[in-house]
């Protein structure tokens, strides 16, 4: 017989976990933009090295699953480096890697929905390429990719449940180990899906708004 009250028992163990989740996710897409940002530019000014070893990044990171990206930098990168990295660290690293490969492809996109005559007027009035890209095209591109970037982030923050896999104490690990104590996953579970829930609608709600904002904007451009 399902027991819900063993569920608001462990609410406040599930909460614990939640602040590390979110610490998790926040820096997981502020890694993921600092890498997209720079991956994307690469991509776009196509210089032949970089580009391709930039493609490559891009493609191995969209090929294969976030999961076993995780695990190879857990488990296998140790055998590497010559010690093994804290549970945090690992999945730090796997979704910096991961936002970053789907936050370049996002970055490449708002620039290039840029008109490219304001490149040449930038470079007619004296701008280098970069000067250019970083004062005129890159604030109009972001403000075009803010929705998107939106989206990423509450992909990642889900995503963060994978974290459970190398014992990282966030709130589906906390919500296993729970589990194995009280013998009862159901109402556990139903409660960590609802704390997802109340943390993913406030930022669907804000992602939607933007569109709408950026929209608008757009129309009266």
């Amino acid at each position: 017989m399902i027991n819900w009250s063993y569920a608001f028992k462990v609410l406040p163990n599930l909460l614990r976990g939640t602040v590390v989740t979110i610490q998790l996710a926040l820096l997981g897409v502020l890694a993921g933009v600092i890498i997209g940002t720079i991956v994307g530019l690469i991509r776009v000014n196509r210089t032949r090295i970089l580009y391709q070893l930039a493609t490559i990044y891009v493609e191995i990171i969209r090929g294969t699953p976030m999961l076993v990206q995780l695990v190879l930098i857990f488990y296998g990168l140790p055998q590497i480096i010559g010690f093994r990295l804290e549970p945090f660290t690992a999945a730090f690293i796997t979704f910096g890697l991961n936002s970053g490969a789907y936050t370049s492809e996002i970055v490449r996109g708002g620039i290039q929905s840029i008109d490219r005559g304001q490149m040449e007027a930038a470079r007619s009035l004296g701008m280098s390429y970069f000067q250019a890209m970083w004062y005129i095209i890159l604030p109009q591109a972001f403000r075009r990719i803010l929705p998107p970037l939106g989206n990423e982030f509450i992909i990642l923050l889900k995503d963060t449940a994978l974290a459970s896999t190398v014992t990282l104490q966030e709130m589906m690990r906390i919500g296993q180990i729970q589990m194995a104590r009280t013998g009862q996953p159901f109402p556990i579970y139903v409660m960590a899906a609802l704390i997802y829930l109340v943390m993913t609608l406030p930022l669907s709600q804000g992602v939607r708004y933007l569109e709408r904002r950026m929209g608008a904007g757009d129309q009266g451009l």
